[in-house]
């Protein structure tokens, strides 16, 4: 015998119903399901504008790469946490991003010695660290294998080489005197300078180190000129960087000063004075002058999204938006080729990217077992401030 049913009306409004629920709570389970990148970076204190450069780039490249479905069907989402410049509070925020948040990605360590103490971390946990700032060489080259943690940024013994060089060039310098603030990050770049020095067949006439909280230098420039040095490497971010030059100021030493980036990070402009444009620095990019497609695209969306942002003026420092930018449109590629979140999968499909056309450059195998920076020594171009404004040595301000 044959059996039939036929749904009764509320039979079928109850499956309508159900039918809807399940839809409903799939959507949300999507929507609720986000691929989290995660961001370690001073957001407070005199480096909190380089946080928020940072912050910048990540974010107009996050919104692109939504507005072209995300990343594996899924949306991207950027958990921040603030280091305050701290290594340990850095390793705290990290592993409430990796273990709290499950973040794919862990971004962060504007400072170095910040980087170096979340780098064990992330490769006990397995989870990429994309560093966008801290050029501390340590960072990447750090001995792990496997190792997570690459880098679109600076490198200190690169930057070393091109900072003799450029003293040489543009200043004929002959006698380097060194000043270096007294942590990781200034023993890497004097290590990095004596070995470019050494290269060349010739020594520093001084090294001297300060304090981050130091506010006078007298002492230290006055050995560095009694030694003779007819030019300065200087290492340090904004606040001491800015105490080194009201300290020249104080002697009357017009000497050249050629430095790493930490003059970028923030208000140096208007702590150092009316000389703060006598120190020239490192950056990886400048919003000033003929841009490519990827930089009028970057530039128009800071502008749209931003409302302080008006023109290249109002990016400081580029450095921060576009190498997070770049590192965040590289780690989309890995996380796409990956075709998960898994940090070991991860890994190693950022040695599968081929080519990338990036604000920064074109990236053409970007990444490789033992060369996890992307940057090299053609991709800095020299920068100083012109009032508040990083310009370009060689741009007419």
């Amino acid at each position: 015998m044959k059996l039939s049913f036929r749904p009764s009306r509320r039979h079928l409004l109850a499956g309508a119903a159900a039918l809807a629920c399940a839809t409903a709570w799939s959507g949300s389970a999507l929507a609720a399901d986000p691929i989290k990148i995660g961001l370690v970076t001073a957001l407070s204190g005199q480096s909190a504008l380089s946080g928020e450069s940072i912050t910048r780039g990540l974010t107009i490249a996050i919104d692109e790469i939504n507005a072209k479905g995300g990343l594996l069907g899924r949306p991207v989402q950027l958990v921040r946490r603030d280091d305050e410049a701290n290594p340990a509070k850095g390793v705290v925020a990290a592993r409430e991003l990796i273990h709290r948040e499950k973040v794919a990605v862990l971004f962060g360590g504007l400072d170095t010695p910040v980087s170096l103490a979340i780098v064990p971390l992330v490769n006990q946990a397995k989870v990429p660290f994309m560093g966008p700032w801290a050029a501390g060489t340590p960072i990447t080259v750090n001995g792990a294998d496997p190792n997570f943690v690459f880098r679109v940024s600076a490198v200190d013994e690169i930057v070393n080489v091109g900072m003799l060089d450029y003293a040489q060039k543009s200043f004929g310098a002959e006698k380097f005197g060194m000043i270096l603030v007294n942590n990781p990050w200034g023993e890497s770049n004097e290590k990095g300078l004596h070995a470019a020095l050494q290269a060349k067949g010739m020594k520093a006439v001084g090294v001297e180190k300060f304090e981050a909280n130091d506010v006078d230098v007298v002492p230290q420039l006055s050995r560095l000129q009694a030694a003779g040095a007819d030019t300065l490497f200087m290492v340090g971010n904004v606040g001491p960087s800015a105490q080194v030059v009201k300290s020249l100021d104080r002697m009357g030493w017009k000497v050249p000063v050629v430095s790493h980036w930490g003059p970028a990070g923030g208000r140096f402009g208007e702590l150092a004075g009316p000389n703060a444009g006598n120190v020239h620095f490192v950056q990886t990019y400048s919003f000033f002058g003929p841009q490519s497609p990827t930089g009028e695209k970057v530039l128009a969306a800071l502008k749209a999204k931003y409302s302080d942002v008006k023109g290249p003026d109002d990016i400081n420092p580029a450095v921060g938006v576009a190498n997070a930018y770049d590192g965040m449109m590289l780690a989309a590629k890995a996380i796409e080729a990956a075709g998960s979140t898994d940090g070991d999968a991860i890994r190693q499909a950022f040695y599968g990217i081929r080519n990338h056309e990036g604000l920064i450059k074109t990236y053409a195998e970007p990444f490789a077992p033992g060369r996890h920076d992307a940057l090299s020594s053609d991709d800095y171009v020299w920068t100083h401030f012109v009032g508040n404004r990083i310009l370009p040595v060689d741009l007419k301000p």
